[in-house]
C-alpha cells in the first residue's frame, strides 16, 4: 500500500508542476511603473522600479509584492526608460532586494547618451546588458521577447492592421517623441497560449511603427496601458486584449482620452485600474471593484494576475479581494 501511495505521489509531480501559474504583480507606484513577473519556475523579472524618495515608498511596495510572491532576489531588472517614475527607485530597491542582471535600452537620449548617476553606480556593481528588439530575456519556463528599444521596433511579419487608416506620425521634434518615452524597452511575455504586452511609455510614433501597417505583436490576453493610459487611439486596437491594466496614479495618467481608447478597444472584457483617476470623475473610471486604490492616499494595494499555460487567467484586486477568472476562449 505504501508503495502504491508513493508511486501515485511520484506520478502526480509533473502534473502539479505543470499546473503552476505565471504571476504578474502590478505595483502601485502612484503613476509610474513597477511590474513584477514571476515565472512558474520561480524566476523573477521586475519591469521598472518606480520613484525615488517618499521615504522609500515604492521600494517598500515592491518588496511587499516580492515577499508575497516568495521572491528574495530579482533575477532581471528591466528599466524601460530613464524617467524618474521608472528608474528613480533603483537605489531604494537595492537596499531591500538584490538584483542579478540589469537590462535597459542604452544611455538616455535626454542626457547625451549617459546613464543617470544613481543608476550608473548600480550597474557598475552588477551584470548589465543593453537589449535590442528581437532579443530574448532568459526567464525560465516563459518566453520574454524585446519588441521595442532605443526607438527601434522588432523586425518581423505581422497581420495587416485595418485600424491604421488615417493615422499619421507626429513630427520628430514633438514634445513626447523627442524624449526618453520614445526609447522605451517593451516586451511581449508568453506562457503557453497566454500573451501579455508591456511596452513602457512608448509614444504615438513608436506605437505606429510597431503596429502599423502590420501588427508585429499579435493579439494579447493582457495589456499594460502605455504611458499610464494610452497613446495612439486605434493602433493598439489590433492587439485586441481581453483585459487591460492601467498603471495610473490618482493625479497622474488615466486621462479621459486614454481611458476611452482602452475601454472602446474591440474585444476588451475589462479594464482594471491601479488608482481612481481624480480628473476623470465617475464617468471615466471603472467600477470601484476593479480599482486597487480608490482614495488618493490609499496604502498602495496592487493587482495580481495569475495565468495558466492554456491561456486562462485570474485577476485579483488585493484591496477588496475581488477576483475574476477569464476562461479559455
Amino acid at each position: 500500500m505504501r508503495r502504491l501511495a508513493f508511486l501515485a505521489a511520484l506520478f502526480a509531480l509533473p502534473s502539479a508542476f505543470a499546473a503552476k501559474t505565471l504571476d504578474i504583480y502590478f505595483i502601485d507606484v502612484e503613476g509610474g511603473q513597477s511590474t513584477l513577473v514571476v515565472s512558474p519556475s520561480g524566476q523573477s523579472l521586475l519591469i521598472d522600479a518606480g520613484y525615488t524618495g517618499f521615504g522609500g515608498r515604492d521600494a517598500d511596495r515592491i518588496a511587499k509584492a516580492a515577499k508575497a510572491a516568495g521572491v528574495k532576489r530579482i533575477d532581471y531588472l528591466l528599466i524601460t526608460h530613464f524617467h524618474s517614475d521608472h528608474v528613480g527607485g533603483v537605489p531604494n530597491l537595492l537596499q531591500r532586494l538584490p538584483v542579478s542582471v540589469f537590462l535597459d535600452h542604452g544611455g538616455s537620449i535626454e542626457d547625451g547618451g549617459k546613464y543617470p548617476d544613481a543608476y550608473a553606480a548600480a550597474i557598475a556593481k552588477a551584470e548589465h546588458r543593453v537589449v535590442v528588439p528581437g532579443d530574448s530575456i532568459a526567464v525560465k519556463s516563459i518566453e520574454v521577447t524585446v519588441v521595442t528599444a532605443a526607438g527601434k521596433t522588432i523586425e518581423r511579419k505581422g497581420e495587416a492592421n485595418p485600424n491604421c487608416a488615417g493615422l499619421v506620425p507626429r513630427p520628430a521634434d514633438d514634445s513626447l517623441e523627442a524624449t526618453e518615452n520614445s526609447q522605451s524597452a517593451g516586451v511581449l511575455i508568453q506562457f503557453g497560449k497566454f500573451r501579455f504586452g508591456d511596452f513602457g511609455d512608448i509614444t504615438w510614433n513608436k506605437e505606429l511603427a510597431l503596429l502599423c501597417p502590420e501588427n508585429r505583436v499579435g493579439k494579447l490576453d493582457l495589456f499594460l496601458s502605455t504611458h499610464h493610459g494610452g497613446e495612439s487611439p486605434k493602433a493598439i486596437w489590433a492587439l485586441a486584449p481581453r483585459v487591460a491594466i492601467m498603471n495610473n496614479g490618482p493625479r497622474k495618467g488615466g486621462d479621459a482620452a486614454g481611458w476611452r481608447t482602452l475601454t472602446s478597444s474591440p474585444g476588451l472584457e475589462d479594464l482594471w485600474q491601479l488608482h481612481f483617476a481624480i480628473a476623470g470623475g465617475k464617468e471615466t473610471n471603472v467600477a470601484d471593484s476593479l480599482i486597487a486604490n480608490v482614495e488618493e492616499n490609499d496604502s498602495g494595494q496592487y493587482i495580481k494576475v495569475s495565468a495558466s499555460a492554456d491561456g486562462s487567467f485570474t485577476v485579483l484586486n488585493t484591496r477588496n479581494k475581488h477576483t475574476k477568472t477569464y476562461v479559455v476562449r
